[in-house]
């Protein structure tokens, strides 16, 4: 399995290039699945429908499922951090690709989604885990890097430059236990 994250400040573009790549790396065969961090009190499930009420009734786990579709979703009594480590445990081992939005301090590879006009500092200086940045406005990075510069607007060179590199995003979970 192969991880890489996507970090950068909300606006950026985050999602959108996730949105991108997924189809692409499909495309080159490759089966993706994706980590997200979200905050706070997001749900997925409706009041009403049986997998909400089991929730409220107290259930620790619901998991539903159907021959298309499985979800998994857990209760914590009290606020639990969960790192990106113990989210990628949770997935499917045929998994060749994991793309993870958020987590931006995380020790995960990340790439870095910046954009100029969006007057947010960049995190690559101070963050040796970032590996590339992708950008709309590369004359505007604050600071000069080694790091592959990418086109923001190319999600297709970004996926080529994925699989070209994919030895570099060998996931080993050994490594964060």
């Amino acid at each position: 399995m192969k991880a890489v994250g996507f970090a950068g400040f909300s606006g950026s573009g985050k999602t959108t290039l996730v949105e991108k790549l997924i189809p692409l790396l499909k495309l080159r065969g490759l089966r993706v699945s994706v980590v997200k961090h979200a905050h706070h009190k997001f749900d997925i499930d409706h009041p009403g429908k049986d997998t909400f009420r089991h929730r409220e009734a107290g259930a620790f786990e619901v998991v539903v499922a159907s021959d298309k579709r499985l979800a998994l979703m857990r209760e914590f009594e009290q606020a639990a951090e969960l790192s990106v480590h113990h989210l990628i445990a949770e997935l499917w081992p045929g998994v060749d690709w994991v793309l993870v939005e958020g987590f931006k301090q995380s020790n995960l590879l990340k790439v870095e989604v910046w954009r100029g006009d969006a007057g947010k500092p960049a995190r690559y200086p101070d963050d040796d885990f970032i590996v590339a940045v992708a950008t709309d406005t590369p004359d505007r990075l604050p600071e000069p890097t080694s790091r592959p510069v990418l086109d923001l607007n190319d999600p297709d060179a970004l996926a080529q430059w994925l699989v070209e590199n994919e030895d570099r995003f060998d996931y080993d979970p050994e490594k964060y236990a």
